[in-house]
């Protein structure tokens, strides 16, 4: 079975697709990644999707509009993969399709939804492939968050008999793995990643990221700021959670500086990568505290844009000295391909007629076959 994920995550910088063979015995030898594409966003449908996160006017126009753009790029993308792998779309089963979230409020307090803007619809028309949506509604409807739902395919690919191993994902924002030696997996969103990196350097450089995290290793941690910052309630609520731009957003980060407007902007924006590493150092830390049995380091597999992020990730391994902080890519699978496999492997899971959640992760009232098709 060939399956073909495509994901734009809360970074909104492109459309990332990944095309795998499974291998017909399932997980373990899960199989091979025959092909990989990227493609960054028109920067005026990014401007868009990022203005659609807040209310506006015609905002029900403007998202479908959005959402067929959306589209283009993601058929941009398929078809590179296709070129690149030599494969012909009769040959793909199905494209499972991410969207892009300009909404996730998904406890009941606070609405119960999810909204990923997509239109598969237009999609399996352009492509002439079955398109798999609608990841996350079906466990937000079972009473889970919806979120996250790389938990199983990490478990999947990476959990070691024997072995305590973190998956952390690095996007917008962090999501953590947590795959035990024995128990249940667990995981969840442990606040921002790159998210409020991403907007202190676009407003005060004009750049859309701080590569390898050059601007904040320029800086100092500004202690006072950093504290303030932890002190958010989403980093003290149990598990499970999830959360997005509709927390961590422009003026959350006004809010933070509010008196601070005197610091320098390197110093901001290292105390924006302190409060990155150190919020998922205290998940990780209450996960597992001190060293593993014998004295080695456990791994923590590192995916994501921010993967890439070298202060970011020298940060991570000091603030956790038991654990080998590394790259996926060191385990097999580029951290920038991660998540758009995962999203073929869902797509494969709702094809088999298999749950894509885990309802431990979730919370959901138990494990659901996630998505919609929408065949060819």
């Amino acid at each position: 079975m060939l399956t073909l994920g495509l994901m734009s995550g809360t970074s909104t910088d492109g459309v990332d697709g990944a095309l795998v063979d499974w291998h017909p015995g399932g997980m373990p030898g899960w199989g091979r990644v025959l092909a990989c594409a990227h493609r960054p966003l028109p920067a005026p449908l990014r401007a868009e999707l990022l203005a659609l996160n807040h209310p506006g006017h015609d905002e029900l126009h403007r998202a479908s509009l959005a959402a067929q753009g959306l589209m283009a790029v993601c058929a941009e993308v398929v078809e590179a993969v296709l070129a690149a792998s030599g494969q012909a779309a009769a040959a793909i089963a199905a494209l499972g399709l991410h969207g892009q979230t300009v909404r996730h409020r998904p406890d009941p307090a606070d609405g119960g939804y999810t909204l990923q803007l997509a239109a598969p619809a237009r999609l399996a028309e352009r492509c002439g492939i079955a398109v798999i949506a609608d990841f996350r509604s079906r466990d937000i409807a079972a009473g889970g968050q919806g979120a996250p739902l790389v938990p199983a395919f990490h478990q999947a690919l990476w959990a070691q008999p024997g072995q305590d191993v973190a998956v952390l994902n690095l996007g917008g924002i962090a999501n953590l793995s947590l795959l035990p030696a024995q128990g249940a997996v667990t995981g969840f969103d442990t606040g921002p990643a790159n998210v409020l990196m991403d907007l202190w350097i676009a407003r005060q450089r004009g750049l859309a990221h701080d590569a390898d995290g050059a601007w904040a290793a320029s800086g100092r941690v500004l202690p006072a700021l950093l504290a303030r910052g932890l002190a958010d309630p989403y980093f003290a609520r149990p598990a499970p959670k999830s959360t997005g731009r509709d927390h961590f957003h422009a003026d959350w980060l006004a809010r933070w500086l509010d008196g601070d407007g005197a610091a320098a902007p390197e110093d901001v924006q290292a105390t924006l990568l302190a409060l990155t590493v150190q919020s998922i150092a205290q998940a990780l830390q209450a996960w597992r505290p001190g060293a593993a049995p014998g004295g080695a380091p456990r791994p923590l597999i590192v995916c994501g844009g921010g993967a890439f992020n070298g202060a970011l990730l020298r940060g991570l391994q000091a603030a956790l000295p038991d654990w080998a902080v590394a790259s996926s890519a060191a385990h097999g699978l580029p951290p920038q391909w991660v998540e758009a496999t995962a999203f073929a492997w869902l797509a494969r899971a709702h094809l088999l007629g298999e749950p894509g959640n885990l309802p431990a992760v979730t919370g959901a009232r138990g494990p659901r076959i996630l998505g919609a098709c929408y065949p060819v």
